[in-house]
C-alpha cells in the first residue's frame, strides 16, 4: 500500500484538490470558489517571494 501512495503521489493530491475544489462550486458557488482559488494564488505569490528574498530568515 506504501508503495502506491508513493509511486501515485502526485495523482492522489490532484484528485484530493479535485474534489475539495469540486465541492466548494456546489457549495458555494463558481464565483466566490474563483474568488478564494485567486485569493490562495496571490497567498502562495507572496509566500514564495518572501521565501526566495529571505526576508524573514535571520
Amino acid at each position: 500500500m506504501r508503495n502506491v501512495i508513493e509511486d501515485y503521489k502526485l495523482p492522489i493530491i490532484g484528485g484530493i484538490i479535485g474534489l475539495l475544489i469540486g465541492v466548494s462550486i456546489v457549495s458555494f458557488g463558481f464565483f466566490k470558489t474563483l474568488f478564494v482559488l485567486i485569493l490562495v494564488g496571490i497567498g502562495l505569490g507572496i509566500g514564495y517571494y518572501i521565501q526566495q528574498v529571505r526576508m524573514f530568515n535571520r
